[in-house]
């Protein structure tokens, strides 16, 4: 039988060694859960925490609970690395319908998550973060509600019944915020690309960041819009108010992540459903969207098209995250595609983001076969059904002009041994 406690009391009963915690991410982030956590540091010993949590956005640090605190990870962060080299860390490289099914074999003792106060007949929303929480909420052993009156009743196709808890805290939390920030003039050159590839009508999906808003911004002329993705943010809201997106869930994803003004407006706008990652990055799902138009970021570019999109220099900086299932969900839509934004060099100008290859320590994300436009502040590169000599020529044409030539060069000696 359900019952309601304080988090305190909830952990002292439930912090035991062998048992795995599922923590939500992103904006399902509880700080209320993570305080009591913290205060309850000494009974972490050989506890397992896990749930996807991003670089940037979620920066709690489980490890440093106890010396004996487990996690298991599918984004690397700065906090796990002396966990990773010690054997305290498990971190799978696991896309995220990967990560679905990781989490669905995963024992799990006790799962939580933030939900609204419950309705006259006991349906929970669980707000601005579907996420991962469906498939674990279905096989926890214990699951907690998390019942916060700040979080916005959305829509979706998944909801938490009161009865189904086994266990009831009540929090007040701010729901996690998170500021795109202000694109640069070069940003806002690479977006126009960008939004000259978009067509009326296509389907889009991108993320968070920067330059997500600067073409969030660029696409306010286009008509007939639709968002399919994984994430969501604030400067979706413009892009709306500007007439480019309308109809009941026309705004379909995952998770929504920003100010409150987005906060408050998923919950009253009927645009907006919310689904949980098996069905947003469902491959078979996207591929039935015609004109699906997946852009994504990269870190690095090679020559032949292989897209680095989570290493610095062999060190592991985040995950692929959702970047596979929508390249490969986007060739399959009829008049779909998949659009790589990169820029062109490092913020100072001093290494190339094209490169000849990718280094035998570069984690390839995208692989050439699945290759399709890379847009750089320079140009667009269209690879899809050209030569692997005329593909090199396209994409140094989009380099900076300063590393052309030595592209070139390395081109000509790669292409020699091939």
């Amino acid at each position: 039988m359900r019952r309601t406690t304080s988090l305190d009391r909830l952990l002292g009963e439930q912090l035991q060694p062998g048992h795995t915690f599922y923590v939500p991410g992103v904006s399902g982030e509880s700080t209320s859960l993570l305080a009591a956590l913290s205060a309850r540091a000494e009974q972490a010993r050989e506890v397992r925490f896990t749930g996807v949590h991003f670089p940037g956005i979620n920066r709690y640090d489980f490890l440093k609970l106890h010396p004996q605190a487990r996690q298991r990870a599918y984004f690397m962060q700065p906090s796990l690395r002396a966990g990773l080299q010690n054997g305290r860390v498990d971190l799978l490289p696991c896309d995220y319908p990967g990560i679905v099914e990781d989490l669905a074999r995963l024992p799990v003792d006790v799962a939580f998550t933030m939900i609204t106060p419950p309705d006259a007949d006991g349906r929970c929303s669980i707000g601005a973060s579907y996420d991962f929480l469906p498939t674990v909420w279905r096989n926890a052993a214990r699951r907690v509600g998390l019942i916060n009156p700040s979080l916005p009743r959305t829509r979706g196709s998944f909801e938490v019944a009161v009865q189904d808890c086994d266990l009831l805290c009540e929090i007040d939390d701010a729901v996690l915020e998170f500021d795109n920030g202000e694109p640069t003039p070069a940003m806002q050159a690479h977006a126009r690309s960008v939004a000259g590839l978009v067509r009326d009508g296509d389907t889009l999906e991108l993320g968070v960041g920067k330059l997500q808003a600067a073409i969030l911004e660029a696409l306010r002329g286009h008509r007939r819009l639709q968002v399919h993705s994984g994430m969501v943010s604030s400067p979706l809201l413009g892009l709306i108010d500007a007439g480019a997106i309308d109809g009941a869930q026309a705004v379909q994803c995952g998770v929504a992540l920003g100010d409150s003004g987005l906060y408050e407006r998923i919950g009253r706008d009927e645009r907006f459903y919310f689904r949980p990652v098996s069905e947003t990055h469902d491959i078979r799902r996207i591929a039935q969207i015609p004109n699906f138009c997946a852009i994504n970021a990269a870190i690095e570019v090679d020559l032949f098209g292989q897209v680095n999109a989570d290493s610095v220099k062999g060190r592991l900086v985040a995950g692929v995250g959702g970047l596979p299932a929508f390249v490969s969900g986007a060739r399959l839509s009829k008049g779909g595609r998949s659009i790589i934004t990169v820029p062109a060099t490092t913020d100072d100008g001093s290494i190339s983001r094209i490169v000849p290859a990718l280094s035998h320590a570069a984690a390839a994300a995208v692989t050439r076969h699945d290759a399709d436009t890379v847009v750089t502040e320079y140009g667009v590169a269209e690879l899809r059904g050209v030569s692997i000599h005329e593909r090199a020529r396209r994409l140094i044409a989009i380099a900076s002009p300063a590393f052309r030539a030595s592209l070139e060069t390395a081109w000509s000696q790669i292409a020699g041994g091939l």
